[in-house]
């Protein structure tokens, strides 16, 4: 029978793995800050999904260490356990049952059983996708119809509004190796928004604007005219430019011929002038090269151009969540 693997890594250590996980260092440069291989680095944030997890807070209603040394110098001054519940303003049972779990009067003590509440407080709850079968036979039926897991949870809530047994927010380790196929970004861990948020550079593109420059007004929507976009590229050399208009999500596709800069900018221009006036204000763009020729596309069409930081597409979010769907049936 194989052994379970057990990696140790301190508190500090493991604070420190997620912060250099976030601040987007590689599963290599992570192992090699703590002497451990990049397998086993990955292993630790898998489990997590890649998502560091809540901190850990103790319930104002768990008994402090204060009140266990408290506990500690009322039993060893002889005093009856009801005695120190009415010091401590706190339940018989619960000073009775504390002492009791941590050995009886002869053995406790504060600082042990204080540090034994505490790991014994760990108790991993399980998601409801892995204990109710009907949920499960559910999200593997949508699933397997490409459904996406926003789309599912959806779903649940509006065919199953009163029944919380029903729902589903993550299913990290559930689901079977052929369902996760399914997914779009076919992933098992995922990076937070802010891990490539290391380099700002404007890369090969001559005189491109990022998007730090961007106006405030296209960050909250309310103004329609600001658009997201990229380039797609199929099998045989096939290429769709897609926009989508951030306030009214509205999707324009462009089919182009080639992903030469020249040929996409002509496509989006000609397009793009067909537009009335007042949705034509900007363009958040990817960093591919098929926009290096942006300045001509700003001229024929009086739409400035913004680009997104290196390997940040999250900061146009809308066009990339878009572009997911489009992968699906895009050969």
């Amino acid at each position: 029978m194989t052994q379970a693997r057990r990696v140790k890594l301190s508190a500090m250590q493991r604070t420190d793995m997620w912060k250099r996980w976030q601040a987007g260092q590689s599963l290599h440069e992570i192992g090699r800050a703590f002497g451990k291989s990049h397998v086993v680095i990955h292993f630790l944030l898998a489990r997590h999904g890649g998502i560091a997890p809540a901190a850990r807070r103790r319930s104002p209603l768990t008994l402090t260490l204060t009140e266990r040394e408290d506990i500690s110098r009322g039993i060893a001054c002889g005093s009856s356990i009801r005695e120190i519940a009415k010091g401590l303003q706190r339940a018989v049972s619960t000073v009775s049952r504390e002492v009791a779990r941590h050995g009886g009067r002869p053995q406790y003590r504060a600082s042990e059983a204080d540090h034994q509440a505490w790991e014994s407080a760990l108790r991993p709850k399980v998601c409801l996708l892995a204990i109710q079968s009907k949920l499960q036979e559910i999200v593997a039926g949508k699933l397997g119809l490409d459904w996406s897991p926003e789309q599912i949870s959806g779903w649940l809530k509006n065919q199953y509004p009163e029944d919380e047994s029903m729902r589903v927010s993550q299913a990290r380790g559930v689901l079977k190796k052929e369902l996760i196929q399914h997914l779009r970004t076919k992933r098992r861990i995922r990076r937070s928004r802010q891990a490539r948020d290391r380099g700002h550079r404007c890369g090969q593109i001559v005189d491109a604007i990022s998007i730090r420059e961007r106006p405030a007004e296209i960050e909250d929507r309310a103004i329609p005219g600001h658009w997201e976009g990229d380039l797609l590229g199929g099998t045989h050399n096939s290429h769709i430019a897609t926009l989508v208009e951030r306030h009214s999500r509205f999707t324009v596709l462009i089919k182009v011929p080639s992903k030469d800069t020249a040929v996409v900018v002509d496509a989006l221009s000609r397009h793009v002038r067909k537009l009335p006036a007042s949705l034509r204000r900007s363009l958040t763009w990817d960093r591919g090269l098929e926009m290096a020729k942006h300045k001509s596309f700003t001229v024929a069409t009086d739409v400035k151009v913004y680009f997104c930081d290196p390997q940040s597409p999250w900061q146009r979010g809308t066009n990339e969540n878009t572009n997911g769907l489009l992968r699906q049936y895009f050969p």
